[in-house]
């Protein structure tokens, strides 16, 4: 009878000792992809804002951003708070902060400023990034890589 107990009760304890194991803690679950380093190379190319503060952008919303590594430029195309849809450009930067990790900020071209804000990037993996707005940890943006559509493509300038 005493060892039907302890098996009984090791059998409990890796149980639990498993679910422990598979549950994630805190906002940001690991995802099934390796996290990749926040460098410029890893972020270069064409990204969609899936999510902003929790939910799905509108339908017919959009925000696409294509960061350029080489020379710390980025390209988006968005339509959230101008009609019609507008094209702005400028430069991104990625710094290292010793408790936050990395953090991208930008600029735009022609004098209009530096983005409202600088984001912690999270999580990125080959297929998805979060940033956490440093100043606000509700403003959430969840991109996902994409390839720009050719209509918005069209439109240079």
């Amino acid at each position: 009878m005493g060892n039907m107990f302890k098996r009984l009760l090791l059998m409990a304890v890796m149980a639990v000792s498993m679910v422990a194991c598979t549950e994630k803690d805190g906002p940001y679950p690991e995802k099934a992809e390796p996290q990749l380093e926040v460098t410029r190379n890893n972020i270069s190319g064409a990204w969609r804002l899936e999510s902003w503060k929790g939910a799905p952008l509108a339908e017919g919303s959009y925000i696409y951003i294509d960061f350029v590594r080489a020379d710390r430029t980025y390209t988006m195309w968005q339509n959230i708070d101008s009609a019609p849809a507008r094209k702005i450009t400028g430069l991104y930067n990625i710094d290292i902060d010793e408790e936050l990790g990395a953090v991208i900020r930008g600029n735009y071209d022609y004098g209009n400023g530096d983005w409202a804000h600088r984001y912690i990037v999270k999580s990125l993996t080959a297929s998805e990034m979060i940033w956490v707005a440093k100043d606000d940890a509700e403003d959430v943006s969840v991109y996902v890589r994409c390839q720009i559509p050719e209509e918005l493509l069209g439109s240079e300038e």
